[in-house]
């Protein structure tokens, strides 16, 4: 999770690769409507973002079969919105929380060719965004290059929960 050019795409893309897992982009599920809005820079509202929550959670979530994994690369920027997408669905879902400076986060947005997500709605996504304590999720910088980004989010989620508390910064 993250704001729009934090990386969830090619971070959650790299990691399913090496859990052996399904992946989903949460961009794909967004309905036309939301997406033209986007592109015509006005913020979502929760009334525009709930239909979309409500597809991911049936479509990915709970989709997803026993005993296999899926990487969702989804921005969940509120608490709320993660809640909806993780209550009641068991003990095996678990926040990656990928962020990092606002100057890094604008240049990697405005590096981007044919994105619905313009790049001056990233003030919009940064005032949304209500980070996830370090209990909630796993937090990681990402300054770092995607790949060793993706590998440290597998040992995290491949280790003991014992042990992955104490990785966490």
């Amino acid at each position: 999770m993250g704001v729009s050019g934090s990386g969830k795409s090619t971070v959650g893309r790299l990691l399913a690769e090496l859990l052996g897992a399904a992946f989903a982009d949460a961009d794909d599920f967004h309905p036309p409507e939301n997406k033209a809005l986007m592109a015509q820079r006005i913020p979502l509202t929760d009334k525009e973002r709930r239909p979309w929550l409500e597809n991911l959670r049936a479509k990915v979530i709970e989709a997803t079969p026993p005993g296999k994994t899926t990487v969702l690369a989804c921005s969940a920027l509120r608490d709320s919105y993660r809640r909806f997408l993780t209550d009641g669905t068991g003990p095996d879902v678990r926040v990656v929380f990928l962020h990092g400076p606002r100057e890094l986060i604008a240049a990697r947005l405005a590096a981007r060719q044919d994105h619905f997500m313009p790049p001056d709605l990233l003030d919009s996504q940064l005032a949304t965004l209500e980070p996830p304590a370090p209990h909630e999720a796993m937090h990681l910088p990402i300054e770092a290059d995607p790949a060793t980004l993706a590998a440290q989010a597998a040992a995290l989620l491949t280790s003991h929960p014992e042990e992955r508390s104490h990785l966490l910064p």
